[in-house]
């Protein structure tokens, strides 16, 4: 009986795996698996996986021919799972020795649908702590509750796969497969579906995974035309939640949410290539103009003119012919907005591209 299936994607990270397998190693435990997805690495990754799948207790190693992104390798490891829990880990970070064990115990006692946990963001030598933005602790609570409110970040703002434990009824349920092909905030969808439709969820204090950000192989570092599926991402999420019984309730957070992610962008446009810069300002207009537009007239008025103001004139922007209206896309910005952390405004992809 398999108790925990971990589901680990890598993808070219070989400066960074033997650390991540290191700390798999210091969680082995008899009733856990270790899901080593291969998203088709072409460095010395692959060697890597392979020793690992005899040496790591546990360890299996699945393969994918061709490169298909975060997303996709997560799925397929959770269809390999045969864990009563699950959870995941990206192939460039890293875990405290017996972690995993204690985040069973805690679902355990708990007794819940999931956990979300603390963890610690490394970004060259400095080291701090991310919480989950929920102030009640080790208590079971309903995950729609802590979608709100709008003008503030909540726990849908910290989108990290990683940073929870989840019950296998969840998958059997749907909620844990992320949408096939997303490069990148392929969180998002997933953490606002799980919010809206699982009963129950707890937040414990155990900031026992660690974190890389501004890791060269980033796509946030690589600005490519990759990074415009947080656009297609967050249309996802606003069409979900667009049919759900609440949407009223629910949509001037989804939007606003869209919205600061869209000027956060835009403000730090010149890392992106000029094209996809371009390509950047060209559907994110369109994106806007898909929205609710009462819902958005709301949320503008509400998000101050600094940060509304350039929306605002993008938004009037005279369509381009041929431009994508729908679906992916594939210095002296505005403010950043207080409901989002800049630092999760779209999953920094390291593990797979």
């Amino acid at each position: 009986m398999v108790k925990l299936s971990v589901v680990v994607p890598f993808h070219n990270v070989q400066t960074y795996a033997s650390d991540t397998l290191r700390s798999l190693r210091a969680n082995a435990r008899e009733d856990f698996e270790f899901l080593l997805v291969d998203d088709c690495s072409t460095d010395g990754t692959t060697e890597l996986l392979a020793r690992a799948e005899h040496e790591i207790p546990g360890a299996r190693l699945l393969r994918h021919p061709h490169n298909k992104g975060l997303a996709t390798a997560r799925n397929t490891g959770l269809d390999a799972a045969r864990g009563a829990y699950l959870t995941f880990l990206d192939g460039d970070d890293w875990l405290s020795p017996g972690f995993y064990a204690r985040l069973v115990a805690d679902l355990d006692a708990l007794d819940c649908d999931f956990l979300r946990v603390d963890h610690v963001q490394v970004t060259g030598r400095k080291r701090s702590v991310r919480r989950v933005p929920v102030g009640r602790r080790d208590e079971v609570l309903s995950p729609r509750d802590v979608i709100l409110p709008s003008d503030r970040s909540t726990a849908v703002d910290y989108p990290y796969a990683w940073a929870g434990i989840y019950r296998r009824r969840l998958l059997d349920r749907g909620l844990l497969h992320f949408t096939d092909g997303l490069r990148t905030a392929e969180d998002r969808p997933w953490i606002w579906r799980l919010h809206r439709e699982a009963e129950s969820f707890a937040v414990t204090g155990e900031p026992g995974i660690f974190y890389r950000r501004g890791v060269a192989t980033s796509l946030t570092q690589i600005g490519d035309v990759r990074q415009l599926d947080f656009l297609r991402a967050f249309d996802q999420v606003i069409e979900e939640t667009s049919a759900d019984p609440e949407a009223d309730l629910l949509l001037p957070k989804a939007v606003r949410t869209y919205c600061a992610v869209i000027s956060h962008h835009l403000g730090n446009s010149e890392r992106f290539e000029p094209r996809v810069a371009r390509e950047l300002r060209i559907r994110s207009a369109a994106a806007l103009r898909r929205l609710p537009q009462d819902v958005l007239a709301e949320t503008l008025a509400a998000m101050g003119e600094d940060r509304a103001g350039p929306l605002r004139r993008l938004k009037r922007r005279r369509p381009v012919l041929g431009a994508p209206t729908a679906g992916p896309g594939g210095p002296g910005g505005p403010a950043a907005d207080p409901a989002v952390d800049p630092a999760t405004s779209v999953h920094q992809e390291t593990s797979t591209a």
